[in-house]
């Protein structure tokens, strides 16, 4: 941890540096990426998703329904460009449905 500044700082800019600082963006991210997912879905989606999981750049969907998962392969750039939108990056590349 870095010796305290003298000089007054916004809470944001405080919270920005110590993620920063303590490497903890890609943990952050991975939280986010669920919230988004659960968020940007809807409850009958989210009722099928058994997994979650961000690697890299590529999210991996776990899915408990085939006919799901066929359906939404179809859409896999729009649900993309729709993550990315939420969480105000862009995050996503890849979507893997399992």
């Amino acid at each position: 941890m870095k010796k305290r500044m003298n000089e007054n700082m916004k809470l944001s800019e405080a919270l920005e540096s110590f993620v920063s600082s303590n490497k903890l963006q890609k943990g952050l991210d991975k939280v986010n990426v669920k919230d988004v997912w659960n968020d940007q879905m809807g409850p009958a989606i989210v009722k099928y998703t058994t997994a979650i999981k961000l690697e890299g750049s590529t999210l991996f969907i776990q899915l408990s329904s085939s006919v799901l998962r066929e359906e939404l392969s179809y859409g896999k750039e729009k649900i993309i460009k729709n993550l990315n939108e939420a969480l105000k990056k862009e995050l996503i590349t890849k979507l893997v449905l399992r």
